[in-house]
């Protein structure tokens, strides 16, 4: 049956971030689509993300604009940044809401979902879905000190997947990451004109 079970995955980007970050590592997500494929007939995979509307360069942009044109159903909407009591920028932007309506809107349409949050918020909505008879496996990490999941979710789910176990099958390559970045520093290297001692004259 495993091979049938219909499967949506369910990606609480902000959450799933500093779950990895307190790990030590990074998700590809061409590798996570591809272990997931092969646990069943993947319906939809989600990604959900704030974003912060009036910076000029978004450093999650150019993963949300390749998570679009690779398989994922992105959702996201402005964040709110705000400044608080001490005077500090804050930015908020929960995604729960966006996520409760889509996972329900789906229940019908699976065997299995994959909540990739540890967030204690999405109890009632794991048993919502439960009682559609769809079954809920939480992926997070209990490994980190503090667990980075609630443990009401804990719980509430039918299993809990943590993400340090899965490390090894959808984790980035550190190497690629190091490549990438020398690969960025070369070509601003090239890109940028040689300084010549008549530049250094005209300064002076």
């Amino acid at each position: 049956m495993s091979g049938q079970e219909r499967i949506a995955l369910f990606i609480d980007g902000a959450n799933v971030y500093h779950a990895t970050k307190a790990l030590g590592f990074d998700i590809d997500y061409r590798r996570l689509l591809r272990e997931f494929e092969q646990r069943g007939r993947l319906v939809r995979a989600f990604y959900y993300t704030a974003v912060i509307e009036d910076e000029e360069f978004s450093s999650i942009q150019p993963l949300i604009d390749w998570l679009d044109y690779n398989g994922y159903a992105v959702v996201t909407k402005p964040a709110k940044a705000f400044v608080d009591a001490t005077g500090h920028r804050k930015i908020k932007g929960n995604m729960d809401v966006e996520l409760a309506v889509d996972a329900i809107a789906m229940a019908d349409h699976i065997d299995h979902m994959w909540l990739f949050s540890g967030d204690g918020d999405f109890c009632s909505l794991v048993a919502a879905v439960q009682r559609k008879g769809v079954r809920v496996s939480v992926v997070s990490t209990i490994t980190t000190r503090p667990s980075m999941v609630a443990d009401e979710l804990r719980r509430q789910a039918d299993e809990v997947v943590d993400l340090a176990d899965l490390a090894d099958r959808i984790g980035r390559d550190p190497n690629e990451r190091a490549e990438r970045m020398q690969g960025s520093q070369e070509r601003s290297l090239i890109a940028a004109p040689a300084r010549t001692s008549q530049d250094a004259e005209k300064e002076d």
